[in-house]
């Protein structure tokens, strides 16, 4: 039985220190030197603390020798390279793959990668050590960029989606074409009077302030735009969205055309009612309905439009009354109405598939 080694709390802290340096500096031996160290401190044993850092037992008993003699002066470390070792093509190849896939299919618990996970992920892959601080050039130069994250339904049906691509999507967009109809993706989005909030600058320990009514209340609007003609319809209601209110907007566009609509909706329950499966019926000489993939909203081109319009109009603005956050958002969607080439933008893939 080995004897027990303790250290002050002062000590394991230098310790942890010299670790995150040898990180920085991409000094692997004196990582895995002071690693091993902390582990003998914690208490660990000696094979499992060898298999972790990848060094033999005996070299683990050579540190803590050399530690008690010499203290933190046996964690000496290499002057720093002028250059960082290479990854072949190859390699560059697996890691640019590793970082599309994610980290929880590299066996991180983590779901967005930083420069740490990706320096140990390198290290474990390849046997290269690269300092973190080269971390970001080096994924800068694979064509790699810092992004922030979205977040995507765990209930994500990856069948129905790809079966919406490659069979569904093309016999709709035939159809609309046979038939000269709009082709009308269709969605509604909320502007709240309170406003948003987002980062900006201030002085440290001083959070800064954003005006705000106070008011819970907030502008509803309904919207369609066609994929061939970028042509875009809206209401905006001050009530709440339901099905009458739903089939009302729609009787409004039927009125505003004589052409076939096809309107492609998500699966909100005043989209999918009783009420409305019978305004369908009723219009279905007009009016043809699909259903997109549950949980698929970055399918529908429109959500784009009101990103932007929530983006240009209220985002860390001011509204004092109901009247003027309706005034500016109706002011923004009518610009929108005016310009339908910038409609025609949101369509990203679909454009890019079947235009091309």
């Amino acid at each position: 039985m080995r004897a027990r080694i303790t250290a002050s709390k002062p000590m394991i802290t230098k310790l942890q220190e010299k670790v995150s340096l040898a990180y920085d500096r991409g000094d692997l031996q004196a990582l895995r030197r002071a690693q091993g160290i902390l582990g003998v401190l914690r208490g660990d044993r000696y094979e499992d603390i060898a298999q972790i850092v990848g060094v033999t037992v005996e070299t683990i008993r050579l540190w803590i020798k050399s530690f008690l003699v010499d203290g933190l002066n046996s964690l000496k470390f290499k002057k720093t390279r002028g250059r960082p070792p290479k990854l072949t093509k190859e390699q560059k190849k697996q890691l640019k793959q590793a970082i599309k896939h994610g980290p929880e299919a590299a066996g991180y618990e983590s779901g967005c990668w930083n420069s740490a996970m990706v320096q140990d992920f390198i290290q474990r892959a390849f046997n290269v050590f690269f300092s973190v601080h080269y971390i970001a050039e080096l994924l800068r130069n694979l064509g790699l960029s810092y992004q922030k994250a979205r977040f995507a339904s765990a209930h994500l049906n990856p069948k129905s989606r790809s079966e919406w691509l490659k069979e569904k999507w093309p016999k709709i967009l035939k159809l609309a074409k046979q038939k000269n109809a709009y082709l009308l993706f269709g969605d509604e989005a909320s502007f709240p009077q309170w406003g948003s909030l987002g980062y900006t600058w201030a002085p440290k320990g001083e959070q800064p302030v954003v005006k705000t009514s106070g008011s819970r209340r907030g502008y509803k609007v309904f919207g369609l735009i066609d994929y061939f003609t970028g042509k875009f319809f809206h209401k905006g209601i001050t009530s709440k969205f339901n099905s009458e209110s739903y089939a009302d907007f729609l009787s409004g566009v039927l009125s505003q055309t004589s052409k076939h609509l096809i309107v492609i909706q998500d699966g909100a329950r005043y989209h999918t009612s009783e009420d409305m499966q019978v305004f369908f019926y009723e219009n279905r000489d007009r009016l043809t309905v699909y259903q997109m993939p549950p949980y698929s909203p970055d399918y529908n081109p429109i959500e784009i439009l009101w990103k932007k319009i929530k983006e240009k109009g209220i985002h860390l603005k001011y509204f004092p009354s109901l009247e003027s956050l309706t005034d500016k958002v109706d002011q923004l969607l009518s610009q929108i109405e005016a310009k339908p080439r910038e409609v025609l933008k949101v369509f990203g893939f679909y454009t890019k598939k079947q235009r091309a």
